[in-house]
């Protein structure tokens, strides 16, 4: 494991500089699940919520959170995204859906914040329009699947 740059010679947090690092393609994957009653996820895929449609809401609500990771991160660096996308995968067997999402840019410095923060918001986006149904919806797994460019090369999680 490589040390940790985050941290100044008086021991204390800090954001690291990134101007002399070459500008890369990078590519950020993450993915988690949320886990409902069989009687909710029917609610969502039959468009039965109040509140609207709750993946087409989640999947804005995983882009703007993709973009805005900087200000709820404190040592994340504010990024110019170049493509953000969400996928939904339905699991009525578990009563579960997947958030998968894709975030890219050209920059300085990583991206799997973005991807993890855009995965999160997204949950609990559609955490939030069914809590008036469901409120013991467990949200889990939230994970890096994939990155890739910068100087730490390519990462993809083992199965």
């Amino acid at each position: 494991m490589s040390e940790l740059t985050h941290i100044n010679d008086q021991g204390r947090a800090k954001m690291v500089d990134v101007s002399g690092k070459a500008d890369t393609e990078r590519i950020g994957v993450a993915s988690g699940r949320i886990q409902m009653e069989p009687e909710t996820l029917e609610m969502i895929t039959g468009q039965k919520i109040k509140k609207g449609d709750v993946l087409a809401v989640a999947q804005v609500a995983g882009i703007m959170a993709a973009k805005k990771t900087w200000e709820t991160i404190p040592m994340c660096h504010p990024l110019l995204l170049t493509g953000v996308d969400i996928h939904f995968e339905i699991y009525p067997g578990t009563s579960e859906i997947e958030a998968v999402a894709s975030v890219k840019t050209t920059g300085k410095t990583g991206i799997e914040m973005e991807a993890l923060n855009a995965v999160a918001a997204a949950l609990l986006t559609i955490y939030d329009m069914c809590k008036a149904v469901d409120r013991a919806m467990v949200i889990r797994d939230i994970m890096l699947i994939e990155k890739d460019g910068g100087k730490s090369g390519h990462f993809v999680r083992k199965k």
